[in-house]
């Protein structure tokens, strides 16, 4: 089935007519791009009772083996499963702690993770949807459901001036962004990544600069949104911003952020950074909305897509 013709974006947007290899419901593949696949179309629903997904599995027939002795076998099986843990929990160690001196070995990962916009499924980075357990206010639960895909595309129109000025030093090789809703639809986030060209010390430099100038709590320095005609993040424009957060990442050559707002529309006087929205007692309108939570907990889950994708042994290099 063709995909239902996108509308018209805002400024800075998709340029219209992208068409396509056909990807799944509501989904495209655009001509010449790397970007595996781009939706404009909400997810669809799932119905009562609808079966898991679950991938095709490939079998093969295994080789007679002869009677082992059970003591023998068991001590072999607990010194398979030790070295395995191992060597998985230091590989899985260095990004979870975001290490910026990881060993030698955890190297090729940093690079690998720079390829990821192009070589996995759009689902993986950005799932039609979020679960966030305890990623609300006083540790509600949270669930977020995709809006709507960005085609990936340069810096340029995805941030303001000043924004893009201060990512300048690691360059910007792509930026990819998605915008979802809470499930209520009352609120609206897009979160994104910055795809950079710089080794591990300028990602390094960056994130020290960025938290010692406080640039990450700058109010002239929000990252942009990515708002869609047609679906609830219609009115989700720059003065709809409420709050905000941005991760320079150091085992990774790539910047997170997400920015929140009301799915109404309304305009926000004073935006908040989602590390002050998220304390509690505080009383701004986007704290008490929990906006904060919602840029945070949608942001701190992309980023670990992206570093389960990067350690995945399954994907394509």
């Amino acid at each position: 089935m063709s995909p239902a013709p996108a509308p018209a974006p805002p400024a800075g947007g998709p340029a219209t007519g992208v068409t396509g290899v056909t990807g799944g419901q509501g989904a495209t593949r655009a001509p010449g791009s790397p970007w595996p696949w781009t939706s404009h179309a909400a997810p669809p629903r799932p119905f009562a009772g609808a079966p898991p997904e679950t991938p095709t599995e490939i079998t093969t027939r295994l080789r007679p083996v002869r009677d082992r002795r059970p003591a023998r076998t068991a001590g072999a099986v607990v010194c398979v499963v030790l070295g395995l843990g191992l060597i998985g929990g230091a590989v899985t160690g260095s990004w979870l702690v975001d290490d910026s001196a990881a060993s030698p070995a955890s190297r090729p990962l940093y690079t690998d993770a720079r390829t990821l916009w192009h070589s996995v499924p759009v689902d993986t980075l950005f799932p039609r949807t979020i679960k966030g357990d305890g990623a609300g206010p006083g540790g509600a639960d949270r669930v977020w459901t995709r809006v709507a895909v960005a085609p990936d595309g340069p810096c340029t129109g995805a941030f303001d001036p000043l924004l893009l000025k201060a990512l300048r030093p690691v360059g910007c090789l792509r930026v990819l962004r998605a915008t979802y809703t809470d499930a209520t639809t009352s609120s609206v986030t897009t979160v994104g990544m910055v795809v950079t060209e710089a080794d591990r010390d300028a990602m390094a430099a960056l994130r020290k600069r960025f938290s010692e100038e406080g640039l990450d709590e700058r109010a002239d320095l929000m990252p942009r949104t990515y708002a869609v005609p047609g679906t609830v993040a219609a009115g989700f424009g720059d003065r709809q911003r409420a709050s905000w957060t941005i991760s320079v990442l150091t085992d990774a050559p790539v910047v997170v952020f997400a920015v929140s707002g009301f799915a109404d529309g309304r305009p926000v006087a004073e935006p908040m950074p989602a590390a002050e929205a998220t304390v509690p007692g505080e009383t701004s309108a986007p704290a008490q909305a929990g906006l904060g939570h919602e840029a945070k907990g949608i942001a701190d889950r992309v980023e670990r897509a992206l570093r389960t994708s990067a350690t995945s042994p399954e994907r394509p290099r």
